[in-house]
């Protein structure tokens, strides 16, 4: 990310040194700014909690932003007075809190789903499959490690994902001929990288790169889904290759949909959206859904029922008894 402001770019490489992931980093520099230009550009220091309040309410009663919205731009102000100006916010701050409640997650039945399989490029297909066999965020997909796909047992280990917890998830036995491709595919990048005497192995956590000095050149650490080329690391700057850019795959389920002619709202999410919910209907235990999509709070989880309740499965209509 990209900033002319010699303030957002030393909050940049403060967070770099101390390990931020790229996307926290992202969007915390992303709210700072939109507080400081609220503010009419003047400095984060020389405000006080009551333009944090205002600035909150804002987005309520003029952006109509969703509670989780709203949290994460919190979150980002939290950050930036107590890492960066020194003083931290009150707990007891008084601004206007989102009531918008989250909508009913968008849910392809199982034809929609085999018909936007087949119409994905074929770049991005084997991805959009892991995200709906396994139930896989967009991001947890692109960080997918070769060593991360167990073959004998039909399952996708996922580290540090949100909320820093990790999980086991199901793999689709279907999947494993073309994941076994996938990985020759990145050892014949590896091999090359390896030959380039500037590459610098593979980006990892700073905990692991220390723990495992080696693990950066090795095999089973480098990406399943290899960026095209290579990249200079922001944190450390160095020549690695990261994973491909999560962009193109975005594009490509909504190119996908369109082809498919699906008059629904779809993302990458709708697919871990249908995981779930085909899961319950087929009879799944809704503790197991939970422990597949990485919910803490079973509560999360629910909101699958109610999709599934919405619809034919829910009530009966009185119609249906003329």
């Amino acid at each position: 990310m990209k900033t002319s402001s010699v303030f957002l770019s030393y909050i940049m490489e403060y967070m770099y040194a101390r390990n931020y992931a790229k996307r926290t980093v992202e969007t915390y520099l992303y709210w700072i700014k939109f507080y400081i230009l609220f503010n009419e550009k003047q400095h984060p220091n020389k405000l006080s909690e009551q333009e944090v309040e205002a600035f909150l309410s804002y987005l309520v009663v003029h952006r109509c932003v969703a509670a989780k919205t709203q949290a994460t731009a919190l979150n980002a102000l939290s950050f930036l007075y107590k890492e960066i100006i020194s003083r931290p916010l009150s707990l007891n701050m008084k601004f206007n809190r989102s009531t918008v409640s989250s909508k009913l997650p968008v849910v392809l039945t199982k034809s929609e789903v085999s018909q936007l399989l087949s119409n994905i490029n074929t770049k991005f297909k084997l991805m959009a499959e892991i995200m709906y066999g396994s139930g896989l965020r967009l991001m947890e997909t692109m960080r997918l490690r070769v060593h991360d796909i167990d073959y004998d047992f039909s399952s996708i280990s996922i580290w540090q994902s949100k909320g820093n917890k990790n999980r086991r998830v199901t793999l689709a036995p279907e999947l494993l001929p073309a994941l076994k491709a996938q990985t020759e595919h990145v050892k014949r990048i590896f091999t090359q990288d390896l030959n380039n005497s500037e590459y610098a192995g593979v980006w990892l956590p700073n905990a692991l790169s220390k723990k495992y000095i080696n693990a950066p050149r090795e095999l089973g650490w480098h990406y399943l889904f290899p960026s095209y080329k290579l990249s200079i690391d922001p944190s450390s700057q160095l020549i690695r290759r990261h994973h491909i850019d999560e962009k193109g795959l975005q594009r490509a389920v909504k190119a996908a949909a369109k082809l498919s002619l699906i008059a629904k709202n779809v993302t990458c999410h709708t697919l871990r959206h249908s995981f779930a919910t085909h899961l319950l209907q087929r009879g799944a235990d809704i503790r197991t859904v939970q422990e597949q999509l990485g919910h803490t709070d079973i509560r999360t989880t629910q909101i699958y029922t109610h999709v599934i309740q919405a619809g034919a499965n829910g009530v009966r209509s009185p119609l249906s008894d003329l």
